[in-house]
């Protein structure tokens, strides 16, 4: 009877340590799956600022991107738009060089040329009279008339006409850079006259360059390079 009684009390304090096993486990589990929700909260707390961050990061790099193409395209333009001042004053003052210069060379050999080569022809004259004594002394004067004859001075040649400009440059209006001219020509805008004195068709194109710097101006300066 002793001995039972021991196994029963036993018994009881087994259940009642796997009991309070099991309560303990459940505690446990609990804590880590709180645990776990936690640490899943502070996770998305630190992305959400990461992302954020990330975004504006792009959002910057696309506005300083913009920027600084829309700054290059500016000053390219600003230097082709120089360039052909540059080439166009080199262009005028070399014309009036050379007109100049044809001028002066006309003007010069009428008083030089005769007084420089009469001397030497009039030797040259002589010898036909003394050496041509079978076709007698009229033959000869006509000879020695034709050898002093002082040559005619050329005539000035005229300055060439300048070449027609090519409208298909849309470079040409001022504050229209390469990039510019190339999207403008995608878009059907192809020659300098569409921006001077455009149709209703070519106005509608041209709408969707109003944002470009100096648009306003556009048609004043396409209308000075035609």
């Amino acid at each position: 009877m002793a001995k039972k009684a021991k196994n029963q009390n036993v018994d009881k304090v087994v259940k009642k340590v796997n009991k309070e096993f099991d309560k303990t486990s459940s505690r446990i589990e609990k804590l880590i799956d709180d645990a776990i929700k936690q640490f899943d909260g502070v996770q998305n707390q630190v992305q959400e600022p990461v992302r954020k961050l990330l975004k504006e990061l792009d959002e910057l790099r696309d506005r300083e991107m913009k920027r600084f193409s829309e700054e290059y395209e500016r000053r390219l333009g600003e230097f082709h738009e120089l360039q052909n001042n540059i080439l166009d004053r080199l262009g005028i003052s070399s014309k009036q060089a050379k007109a100049d210069a044809k001028k002066a060379a006309g003007i010069k050999p009428t008083a030089k040329k005769p007084a420089a080569k009469k001397p030497a022809k009039a030797k040259k004259a002589a010898k036909p009279k003394a050496a041509t004594t079978s076709k007698g002394p009229a033959a000869a004067a006509k000879t020695a008339s034709k050898k002093a004859a002082p040559k005619k001075a050329a005539a000035p040649r005229k300055p060439a006409a300048p070449k027609p400009k090519d409208k298909s440059d849309l470079t040409q209006v001022k504050g229209i850079g390469p990039a510019t001219a190339r999207k403008l020509k995608e878009a059907g805008i192809t020659s300098v006259d569409q921006i001077a004195n455009p149709s209703a068709d070519d106005q509608e194109k041209l709408q969707a360059f109003s944002k470009v710097k100096g648009f306003s101006t556009f048609s004043d300066e396409a209308k000075k390079v035609i």
